[in-house]
């Protein structure tokens, strides 16, 4: 009986993904935030940085034909207080004359056990170079438990500045920048 059961149950699940699509989602940019957090003489200092762009298309069902495409406006970058702001935006750091965007496009999501994982390739400073973020979900606050119409994406990872050039101001920022980024996503009608 429980071979029986457990067939079924493959078998519905097998066709609930073969019929399920992919949806495509518009990043809410005034309820939404790119953070990073960056060591400035050791302390932590947290920054922000707008989205320029949002392509999400998420399928629950193949997490697998999940595609995210996104781009930052590094021109309105803050990082924590007035200085340290005009440096980030300087040459020697992220170069906001010659490289106004950074762009990063998922080449791989897959299912975690408290979310998902999404590789892609993020470009910064015109150099390009995986990424690995860990992804969660949670229906937005007054959401019906099966609506998947308004949703908040906890995006963290963090990336080398060195490996993407932005090599200024060595003695004072450290090298590792950790990610956290907020998405709140609604799907597109």
């Amino acid at each position: 009986m429980s071979r029986i059961f457990l067939s079924l149950v493959f078998l519905v699940s097998t066709l609930l993904a073969a019929h399920a699509k992919p949806v495509r989602y518009l990043l809410e940019a005034n309820k939404s935030s790119v953070g990073f957090v960056y060591h400035f003489n050791g302390a932590p200092t947290k920054g922000t940085m707008p989205v320029t762009s949002a392509d999400l298309t998420i399928d629950f069902a193949a997490l697998h034909k999940t595609t995210v495409r996104i781009s930052l406006n590094v021109r309105k970058a803050r990082a924590g207080f007035i200085f340290a702001t005009q440096a980030l935006r300087e040459k020697s750091v992220l170069d906001v004359a010659n490289h106004p965007q950074i762009r990063f496009s998922s080449t791989k999501v897959s299912r975690t056990a408290t979310g998902a994982r999404v590789v892609g390739m993020v470009t910064i400073r015109g150099v390009t170079n995986p990424l690995t973020l860990n992804a969660v979900f949670y229906r937005q606050k007054g959401s019906a438990p099966k609506d998947l119409s308004k949703l908040s994406i906890l995006l963290t990872g963090s990336i080398s500045r060195l490996a993407f050039g932005a090599a200024g101001y060595p003695k004072l920022v450290g090298d590792r920048i950790d990610l956290r980024i907020l998405a709140r996503i609604r799907q597109m009608e």
